[in-house]
């Protein structure tokens, strides 16, 4: 009988400890579509990365470069329809994107 009683004595307060363990899973949980970047600052932004895209259809790039938020250098890219998109900064045609706009800042 005295166990009865210490469990239910611990329910009301298991039962104000879910809701929050609910609520942090909520919070943590990342919606993303491939080549999307996350909206944290504190881990990498980019889970997926795309191996390029048009040049015409990108409006602006950010380049992230590795650091202790992230181990790795990562491109976003900002299409003209307003959609950021993750960029494989290994790929060929985002090294020469990269190169472009780096040449066009400098000659500025």
């Amino acid at each position: 009988m005295a166990r009865i009683a210490s469990l239910s004595a611990r329910a009301p307060q298991q039962l104000r400890v879910a809701p929050l363990l609910l609520l942090l899973l909520l919070l943590t949980r990342s919606q993303c579509t491939a080549g999307a970047p996350l909206a944290s600052e504190l881990r990498c932004q980019c889970l997926q990365t795309l191996q390029g895209i048009h040049p015409k259809n990108i409006q602006s790039v950010k380049v992230t470069v590795a650091g202790p938020h992230c181990a790795q250098t990562e491109v976003v890219a900002t299409l003209k329809n307003g959609q950021q998109v993750c960029l494989n900064p290994e790929a060929p045609i985002v090294k020469k994107i990269i190169q472009k706009l780096l040449n066009k800042d400098n000659s500025n």
